[in-house]
């Protein structure tokens, strides 16, 4: 934690004193330093420790914090870091291919006190660029994509969800779909058709194991499109022979029904990533961006307000763009808090974790003449 010391010294000849001027703060008025707001942040939204957890450890090391103080300070961080935030939004909906998601998080509800509304985050992914975009919404109605893509042209990648299906943008969408959630289907068909369930599995398996090869071969995108229809494309016609074979043979209601089903119901977004080496076989990704929300729900339950709620979706986009980047979150954040109160506005792209580059120490404190 930094220290910051100001010295004081009477002038002669009783000519007032001279003080070390205070460094600038990220909070105008305020007293809490970069180094603390950024450890408040990363434990909430990277170690999932509530406020109140966290009162109790500053307590035990001789600091008083309240609620109220944690909050406000809270909400005085996301307000300067709103503006990167807003790049990062610009950065993602550039991009040519997304993953998407969305999970839910309970919301106290003002209308009616003590009850919850089930919101949702909405997550967006740029595998290329490095970067994740959480949008709050507090529905999962196709309204909330609708809003965040109207302007996004490219390959998008999603589970099953309708929502995504009917997107009504200004861009040209070409759907993907997800390999792993299929895979779930046939996973969950194994007590109720062992036989038929385990041929899809082995068929999956060998998809992935021929994924697994390119990547250990660390070969670039050209290659890997090649390398696909060299190897996954024969494997997936006989996926797609087999399940038109067997969906007059399985009953519409039982597990192994559904996930022929919803396979062949999605087939031709399945099979879709083969087509570009940038593209993924599924949505994993953005799973493990998600992983974090659903682990804080455990801890600190719900979001106060629903502007409380988007406030969160952007410290979960920093921290998750931080570590798909390998970065130090703690790190990161104490640098940017220290820097963009006096960051050229044009320039805030360099801000974000992909780009970051960590600046020197700040400078001690001049000393500041006073009568």
């Amino acid at each position: 934690m930094r220290k910051i010391i100001r010295p004081k010294y009477a002038l002669a000849e009783n000519d007032g004193v001279t003080i070390g001027e205070l460094p600038s703060l990220p909070i105008p008025k305020g007293n809490a330093g970069a180094s603390i707001l950024a450890h408040i942040m990363v434990s909430k939204f990277v170690d999932h420790l509530p406020y109140y957890r966290q009162i109790q450890i500053y307590k035990r090391q001789g600091l008083e914090l309240s609620d109220s103080t944690l909050n406000g300070w809270f909400n005085a961080t996301a307000d300067l870091l709103s503006p990167l935030y807003d790049v990062l939004e610009k950065e993602v909906l550039s991009s040519d291919y997304l993953q998407a998601d969305e999970s839910p998080i309970g919301v106290q509800d003002s209308h009616k006190k003590g009850t919850l509304h089930t919101g949702y985050q909405w997550v967006y992914r740029s595998p290329i660029k490095g970067l994740v975009l959480f949008k709050y919404h507090h529905s999962r109605e196709q309204k909330a994509p609708n809003q965040v893509l109207q302007t996004f042209t490219g390959s998008l990648q999603t589970d099953g969800y309708q929502a995504y299906g009917s997107l009504k943008t200004k861009g040209k969408i070409t759907l993907l779909a997800c390999m792993a959630h299929a895979r779930r289907y046939f996973e969950k068909a194994l007590n109720n058709d062992k036989d038929k369930a385990e041929v899809m599995l082995l068929q999956i398996q060998r998809l992935y194991e021929i994924e697994r090869n390119a990547r250990e071969r660390q070969i670039n995108f050209k290659t890997r499109e090649r390398y696909r229809k060299l190897y996954a494309r024969p494997v997936l016609k006989e996926m797609e022979a087999w399940l038109i074979e067997n969906s007059p043979k399985a009953l519409p209601k039982s597990a192994i029904g559904k996930a022929i089903a919803y396979t062949l119901n999605l087939w031709q977004k399945l099979v879709r990533y083969v087509e570009d080496g940038k593209y993924e076989i599924d949505n994993n990704l953005i799973e493990n961006a998600i992983r974090p929300l659903a682990l804080g729900r455990k801890n600190y339950l719900f979001a106060g307000s629903h502007k409380a709620a988007q406030r969160a979706a952007m410290m979960y986009s920093f921290f998750a763009t931080c570590k798909v980047n390998n970065i130090n979150p703690l790190d990161w954040l104490t640098d940017i808090l220290n820097r963009i109160p006096e960051h050229k506005a044009n320039k805030l792209a360099e801000l974000l974790p992909k780009d970051w580059k960590k600046q020197p120490a700040p400078i001690s404190p001049k000393i500041k003449h006073q009568n």
